[in-house]
């Protein structure tokens, strides 16, 4: 009977010592995953974060420029008393001041942490706003 009962103690000790290391293990794997998949994630992020603040500081150069060039236009299109012309061109900066709008808009994305493929959506749609603005530019200069 004390052989039995001893048998059965070693037996539950060695079983709960086992079941520990494994749950210890267990635990361990799991720390190394989620510490993983964070790390990895927050890498990622960082990059397309890059990618996105460049393309950013790329579409206000490209905006800087354009804005520099429409206030040349303005002068030579005031100096014109044409009616038409100057509507015309105040139609053309209202894409400028869409333009720019869809700029704040990628910047405000950007800022405020929005995930990768909305931020890079508006940048989609702050380019071809870009396009428009200077394709608009291009059919005032036509007039002048």
């Amino acid at each position: 009977m004390k052989r039995s009962r001893l048998r059965m103690f070693k037996l539950t000790s060695m079983t709960i010592s086992v079941m520990g290391v494994l749950l210890i293990v267990a635990t361990v794997a799991l720390g190394a995953y989620f510490g993983f998949t964070a790390l990895s994630s927050f890498i990622s992020a960082d990059a397309t974060s890059s990618t996105a603040n460049d393309e950013l500081a790329a579409l206000k150069s490209d905006y800087s420029s354009l804005k520099a060039e429409y206030d040349t236009v303005k002068r030579e299109v005031e100096a014109t008393n044409n009616k038409d012309l100057k509507s015309a061109y105040n139609n053309a900066e209202m894409e400028l001041i869409k333009t720019d709008q869809a700029i704040t808009d990628v910047e405000s994305a950007i800022t405020v942490g929005k995930p990768s493929d909305e931020v890079t959506k508006r940048i989609e749609a702050a380019k071809s706003q870009l396009e428009t603005a200077k394709s608009s530019l291009t059919s005032i200069r036509s007039q002048v």
